[in-house]
């Protein structure tokens, strides 16, 4: 069976930077997506089309692909009575907020200057090329109830 559009695909992969560092990984056979739901990054999603339990594939995604450029008016200064007075605030620290729109985004704080907290609000792989290394270790049809949810219920059945 191919991945084409609303079959499971479960992948073992390797993702690296363009330096060769290791961002992320999955090994173990437990990372399972619907295939055409926009549920991994486009140019993953594009290299998996046609593949088959078995295969194994190399590609590196330009960030057009991945998470987009970054954007430089996701970058904000704001002041620390922004945050709640009993968080100590550090570089590095993530937080979640809502957009304009009301839409939950991740924002990490870059700097910290006296009062002013610098947050920055693109995903951290923004702006960067992705180079993963996948096996496909199963690919099976998604379950009715998987397409309507738009997730899988867990690899190798259809539990929720």
């Amino acid at each position: 069976m191919q991945v084409t559009k609303h079959k499971v695909a479960v992948i073992n992969y390797v993702l690296k930077d363009e330096q060769g560092n290791t961002i992320d990984q999955s090994t173990d056979g437990n990372f399972a997506y619907i295939h055409g739901t926009q549920s991994i990054v486009p140019g993953l999603e594009n290299a998996m089309e046609g593949k088959k339990a078995g295969d194994q594939l190399d590609v590196s995604i330009p960030p057009e692909d991945a998470y987009g450029d970054r954007q430089l008016e996701n970058i904000q200064t704001v002041t620390r009575d922004m945050f709640p007075p009993d968080v100590e605030l550090k570089i590095g620290m993530q937080f979640q907020a809502q957009s304009p729109q009301g839409q939950p985004l991740i924002l990490t704080i870059t700097s910290i200057e006296g009062n002013n907290v610098v947050v920055d609000g693109n995903h951290p792989l923004a702006g960067k090329q992705l180079n993963f290394n996948v096996e496909v270790v199963d690919v099976r049809d998604a379950t009715e109830e998987e397409i309507e949810h738009n997730h899988v219920h867990g690899v190798g059945d259809n539990q929720h």
